[in-house]
């Protein structure tokens, strides 16, 4: 028992240290994501939905470390996340863009291109349309039509049609 504990010791504390940070990092990126987020104005439900998606991508950093540190084969590790990518892939054939919607919401929290309660004009031929922001998700943002109809928006479509922010007089 005492030889295979001093066999494995190296790997029981570099794990130790691995989950002791993995909670101070979480705290720090957030720390970070909030100071953004109030200095460009965001809503606090924006914040907490790019600090989730930040975690998430912290713990499954934390998660490939320790299978390194136990010896995991990078080749091993490559088979299961390819299996797993490939499940992932089929069960989101038919919806692709939700992916990137998430993508286009973390580039519009970041880039901060409008705020809520801006005014835009999505300039498209088929379906312009002027409206208000009222409010920016992970997925879609939600505008607000001068005659009340609320128009709910994939994020995508920021990133991918001409969007004017602020009412420009005719």
């Amino acid at each position: 028992m005492i030889d295979l504990l001093k066999e494995h010791l190296p790997h029981i504390i570099a794990s130790a240290v691995i989950i002791l940070l993995m909670p101070s990092s979480k705290y720090i990126i957030r720390k970070i994501v909030r100071k953004y987020g109030v200095i460009t104005l965001k809503t606090e439900p924006r914040i907490l939905q790019i600090t989730q998606v930040i975690n998430i991508l912290i713990n499954l950093t934390c998660l490939i470390i320790l299978a390194i540190i136990w010896g995991v084969q990078p080749q091993n590790m490559l088979v299961a996340l390819s299996s797993i990518f490939a499940v992932i892939g089929v069960a989101m054939f038919a919806q692709w863009s939700i992916l990137s919607n998430i993508t286009a919401g973390i580039i519009i929290f970041f880039t901060a291109p409008f705020r809520i309660g801006d005014e835009i004009q999505i300039l498209d031929k088929d379906y312009p349309l002027d409206a208000v922001i009222e409010n920016v998700l992970t997925f879609h943002t939600h505008l607000r039509t001068r005659e009340g109809e609320l128009i709910i928006i994939p994020n995508s479509l920021f990133l991918q049609k001409i969007v004017s922010v602020g009412k420009m007089e005719r």
